[in-house]
């Protein structure tokens, strides 16, 4: 029969977390939806994945399939997906690293996915992060303090949102969260496990995608001033 072997793409993002790949599947009309309705760890037990938690465990692709495939099929397949990149990546790791085992190093990499969308400088980024754990520093992101607030988010982090301590807040815990916050990229993977050398141990957003790196936190402050609040000087 004509049709019978059509493959329909399904592509989920980098950045996105996992309910958002979830609610994608069932917004699509040649996935079945069987997963609906049930609740983490239910969906958890469905999905028999070898990761500690949802968030994160999904690798970031295009997957084809036919008509009436399943979302369970395909977040297995993104499952499958992520363990073959990850263990590839972690075997090929730098020494030294600051992380217990593959699921740390993801975490990072999900960090790493939100603060920056620029390929070349995701490196330079993993390096500040890496010196923040050897040196005892906290991380400081602003994307774990989003993911942290979850629904509380207006899209403006406040004050309150700095000082409110969750499990993600990397500006009130020390250390790694304990799960990612997005889906990660092998771009981001691969930053976590070969952070650029360097002495940087800050960075703001120029507004333009990139960012400016500091040694400082006298260094960071102006490049604050510069690229954050030019509308008030």
């Amino acid at each position: 029969m004509f049709g019978r072997n059509v493959q329909y793409p399904a592509t989920l993002i980098e950045g996105w977390t996992f309910q958002q790949a979830l609610e994608f599947l069932w917004q699509l009309d040649t996935v079945d939806k069987t997963l609906q309705g049930l609740a983490p760890p239910e969906l958890s037990a469905a999905l028999q994945s070898p990761f500690p938690a949802l968030e994160g465990s999904l690798f970031p692709d295009t997957y084809f399939h036919t008509r009436g495939t399943t979302d369970l099929q395909i977040l297995r397949r993104a499952i499958q997906r992520l363990q073959q990149i990850l263990a590839e990546e972690w075997q090929a790791r730098d020494a030294g690293l600051p992380y217990g085992n593959q699921w740390q190093a993801l975490t990072m990499a999900s960090i790493i996915e939100r603060e920056s969308g620029y390929q070349a400088e995701k490196p330079e980024i993993a390096g500040v992060f890496v010196r923040r754990l050897q040196q005892g520093m906290r991380l400081q992101s602003d994307p774990t303090v989003i993911y942290g607030a979850g629904e509380n988010y207006t899209g403006v982090i406040r004050r309150s949102d700095l000082d409110s301590t969750t499990p993600w807040n990397t500006y009130r815990i020390s250390g790694l969260p304990p799960t990612p916050i997005a889906l990660s990229g092998r771009d981001s993977i691969n930053a976590s496990l070969h952070p650029a050398a360097g002495t940087a141990l800050y960075f703001v957003s120029r507004g333009d995608g990139s960012h400016q790196f500091s040694d400082t936190l006298e260094q960071h402050n102006a490049a604050v001033r510069q690229y954050l609040r030019p509308a008030n000087e």
